[in-house]
């Protein structure tokens, strides 16, 4: 099974990539997490990367899709992988397309979850952690039982990401949809576009997909 999931920041595809992972036993493969390793790995794809992060540049659409190529050809995704975070745009899918093709294989589905902006920003806006174990919370749906203290580690002390605010989330929304919601048609071309609602309970959710 070989995945893509789209959304927006805070549409909850961190955690039904978890449990995807569970269901399919298929590892999901995070563009973030998968250049930090690379970049730590010391290898001559790696340098490749540090020198562009290094010098604040974009990284290119071939780097990219060679490093998503190294980590597919691994066992671990022998039965499938779950894409997060790529592509971004039109012609990084053709590359991602015409690599897959080169080894045989193809993208089963890509699954689009939808959540409104009001939700988004409820989601985002009103989190924040314990500053002791890193417990996260929410204003409205998980605050601490007894207020001001981690269920966790009993410590008092708390933080908010200082992006978490309305005006910030509303931000990263546009950029989303100025960004990366364009890549979507060429999927539904595709016939392999799959459209969720994700709002709601993360079990329904997951049902749903």
């Amino acid at each position: 099974m070989k995945l893509i999931l789209f959304g927006p920041p805070g549409a909850g595809k961190g955690t039904q990539s978890r449990l995807l992972e569970q269901r399919y036993k298929i590892p999901q493969l995070s563009t973030g997490d998968m250049l930090r390793a690379l970049v730590s790995s010391g290898s001559p794809l790696g340098e490749q990367a540090a020198s562009v992060m290094t010098s604040g540049g974009l990284m290119p659409d071939s780097l990219m899709v060679d490093m998503i190529a190294e980590w597919i050809d691994r066992p671990e995704c022998a039965n499938g992988f779950i894409l997060d975070g790529f592509p971004r745009t039109e012609a990084q899918a053709i590359a991602l397309d015409k690599m897959l093709k080169s080894r045989n294989t193809r993208l089963d589905k890509v699954v689009e979850l939808q959540v409104d902006d009001a939700e988004i920003i409820d989601r985002i806006a009103g989190r924040f952690a314990c500053r002791g174990c890193g417990a996260g919370y929410h204003d409205r749906t998980h605050r601490p039982k007894v207020p001001g203290v981690c269920d966790q580690c009993g410590t008092t002390h708390f933080f908010r990401r200082p992006d978490d605010t309305p005006a910030s989330v509303a931000a990263r929304l546009q950029v989303y949809r100025d960004q990366t919601m364009p890549v979507l048609p060429y999927y539904e071309r595709q016939g392999i576009l799959a459209t969720v609602n994700g709002v709601g309970e993360m079990p329904e959710i997951a049902v749903r997909i």
